[in-house]
């Protein structure tokens, strides 16, 4: 795992070749396993892979998400806030942990935020996404994540680059 860790980048570029089956099993089987609070699942997932959806959704924000209209394969992060209050912290989990799948399976991710960010000064990021996919009003959007085969090599962030300054033993 730390192998992986020490590789990741957010790639925003990426080549037009189809993710095969079993890798997107891999990817559908990583987000169903997906630890929740108390086991809740209040996380929902849409795969996208139709060009025209991926290049709607590329507009979903007025800036970062203009790579989408460029890859195979986005994954729409949602849930019913409903079925639990940490619902934010369980589609974190979820997203990270298929962009870690990603990663093992020589495939590249990135993260596009969507709570809590604009479309336009009248539409919200949530509900641009909302609309475009059908989404129902009691379903939450949390983030979309890119998926393809990277077309940039970004290179990994040395050790010694790492914020140490950050971590902390036994007291703040």
């Amino acid at each position: 795992m730390i192998e992986l860790l020490r590789k990741r980048r957010s790639i925003r570029k990426y080549t037009r070749e189809a993710i095969d089956k079993e890798s997107l099993d891999i990817l559908i089987e990583a987000l169903l396993r997906s630890p929740s609070s108390q086991n809740n699942q209040p996380w929902e997932f849409i795969i996208i892979s139709e060009p025209e959806l991926l290049l709607k959704l590329s507009r979903s924000k007025e800036h970062g998400a203009s790579f989408l209209s460029n890859t195979v394969l986005g994954i729409v992060v949602c849930a019913d806030p409903a079925k639990s209050n940490v619902w934010i912290e369980d589609c974190a989990v979820a997203a990270i942990l298929v962009q870690m799948t990603a990663q093992s399976l020589g495939l590249r991710s990135c993260w596009i935020q969507i709570r809590n960010r604009e479309h336009d000064k009248k539409t919200t990021a949530e509900e641009f996404v909302r609309e475009v996919l059908a989404i129902p009003g009691n379903i939450m959007v949390e983030s979309i994540i890119s998926i393809g085969y990277p077309d940039e090599i970004r290179e990994p962030v040395p050790k010694d680059k790492l914020a140490y300054q950050k971590i902390r033993y036994n007291r703040f």
